[in-house]
This record gives structure tokens, sequence and C-alpha cells, in this order.
């Protein structure tokens, strides 16, 4: 079961569907959590022969259980950033190689080769947050970009502003990846007019300032920062696979990611493409915790490939998903 490689050779919708449904397989009897989960659903995995048969495990188990399916011992484990007495969010990692092999190709299938790019980032650095999958996966971007620009600088806007003018004379292509946040502080601060560098804001505001709806958000740091479009990550703790949004907040995955929409009225069935419900991930990189989840975001399926995130449910919207915790 372990040819991991070959989630990465997914070229096409039914080479997911067969390997979701061997993962399946894999994970029912490897993951005790995901099986006890599968067998309170009364799911008979012999059943379970298409992907709407697979059952999602709510995001929230993450918090309150080991969600493994692999018996080697964790080389990290990834932590979500949580309000200060909320319960985190844990992603036990046994196997670095696959996640930093999911973000390298996910990253070169969209943007190609990260080499050619300087990337700076309005993140914290590793040092301030340890255990964030997301400054893990910027750490490594930054180090393979090979620019002497690249870095950290969510402490230092004078500098960011200074390089980012510097490359933008040269010529040079830049990522500019950061926290909803910290993109504002400089598109009100600095007045930029940015057009060899793409703006990718990973979401965030983690209470520094007032939640605002995507098309807001997107349009003042374009207005700020000189661009005609905002690109966003789509990423999580729990998931070892990104989706990005080139613009206007649709988003795509790799060819090893996919997203299913659930009914709010019934969480074990799904929705056709053009209704909002609730995302469901595959994620194939999860192949050692568990690659079917529900998250807490809200979306719908626009065709075969694209997704519009709509926001994250009330907690009170939430249905179905707490039905099962155990």
């Amino acid at each position: 079961m372990h040819k991991v490689k070959d989630i990465f050779s997914i070229n096409t919708p039914q080479d997911l569907t067969k390997k979701a449904l061997q993962v399946f397989n894999y994970q029912y009897l490897n993951n005790l959590v995901y099986r006890k989960f599968c067998d309170l659903l009364l799911r008979d995995p012999a059943e379970v022969v298409s992907l709407e048969k697979i059952p999602f495990l709510p995001i929230e188990f993450f918090k309150t259980h080991k969600v493994i399916s692999s018996k080697v011992s964790e080389e990290i484990t990834f932590t979500s950033s949580g309000t200060t007495g909320s319960q985190t969010s844990k992603h036990f990692v046994t196997d670095l190689g696959i996640y930093e092999e999911s973000f390298r190709s996910g990253f070169t299938h969209f943007y190609g080769s990260v080499e050619n790019y300087a990337v700076l980032a309005l993140l914290p650095s590793y040092l301030e947050r340890e255990g964030s999958s997301l400054i893990y996966m910027a750490q490594d971007l930054i180090e393979k970009s090979n620019n002497p620009a690249s870095g950290f600088y969510l402490h230092d806007l004078d500098s960011l502003v200074a390089n980012l003018k510097k490359l933008e004379e040269r010529g040079q292509k830049t990522l500019l990846i950061g926290v909803s946040f910290a993109l504002l502080d400089l598109a009100e601060n600095y007045s930029l007019n940015l057009k060899n560098t793409i703006v990718m804001e990973t979401g965030g505001m983690k209470g520094r300032r007032k939640e605002m709806i995507r098309t807001e958000l997107h349009e003042l740091l374009k207005k700020g920062l000189g661009v005609e479009n905002i690109h966003s990550e789509y990423g999580m703790t729990e998931l070892l696979s990104q989706a990005y949004s080139l613009k206007n907040g649709i988003f795509e995955c790799p060819p090893w990611m996919k997203i299913l929409i659930r009914d709010p009225e019934d969480a074990l069935s799904l929705l056709p493409e053009g209704k909002s419900g609730g995302i469901n991930i595959i994620d194939l990189a999860n192949i050692n915790s568990c690659s079917f989840i529900a998250t807490q975001d809200l979306g719908k399926n626009l065709d075969g490939q694209r997704t519009e995130i709509l926001g994250r449910f009330d907690n009170s919207d939430i249905r179905g998903c707490n039905l099962m915790v155990f």
C-alpha cells in the first residue's frame, strides 16, 4: 500500500478515485480513530465503491484524538494556532518527505519552479511560531528560491518595501505571501505599484482586525498594492496539501486533492455543483493520518475543477459533524 510516490503521479479524476478507494481501505484497517468512526456510521468497507460512499472524519477529531494510520513515530507534530485557552489541532506527521513533496509539487503545478521567484513572507518566522505547517512551507520555499531578498519580514515593513521596489526595478518575479492583517497594514501604510509581484493571502485576522469578506479584503489590497488580482492559499494544519486561487477566491486543487460539498442538513449526503454546503476534502498526501476530512468551511463547486470558498460555518450551524464524537 505504501507506494506513496504514485499519489503525485495522479493525472486524471479516474486516477484520483481509484487511489482514494485504495487509501480508504488502507486507513480503515490502520487508523483506529477513523475505523471506529466508520463503524459508528455502520459503513461497511465492502460497500465503499465510490467517492460518495467514503465517510469524512470531522476535523474536530484532530483536537481530541491522535489521528494516525502508521505504526511509525511522528517526525513532527503540526499544531493550529488557536486562541488562548482553546483546544488546538494536532497533526502527527510520520513522513515529512511526503509533506515536502506535496507542497513543492503543488506550488510547481500552479506557479512553476520556485527558483524563478524571490519569496517574501509577511508571516511569523519559524522561531516565533514553531509547529506551523504554513511556516514550514514558507521557510522551505524561501530556501529553495535561492534569492538573497527572500525571507520573513513581518516585523520590518520598511525593509520589505525597499526590497520589493528593488526587485520590481530588476523585473524579478516575486511572491509576497502573508496573513491578511499584515498585508492590509502594508497596503494602508505604503503606496505600491507591483507589476512583477504575486500577492498571496493565507487568510487570518486572528483578532488583529475586524473580519471582512474576501471581496472587500481583496479590493483594499489591490488598491493599496497596485495589483490586478490577489491570489489565495487554502490550507490547514490537518492537511498536507494546499489549494490555490489565482483570482476572485476561486480555488483549484492539485491532482491528488479534491473538494466535495456536503449537505449542511445531512452530513452524509453530498451536493451537486452550484449548491453551497460544507467542504469535505480528499487529501491523499494525508496517507499516514486521514485523507478524508469534513471541514468547518462553506463552499460550492462551480465545476469539476473549481471551488468557491464562502467562509466558515457558524458553530451553531454545524450539524452531523458533532453527532459522532466519541
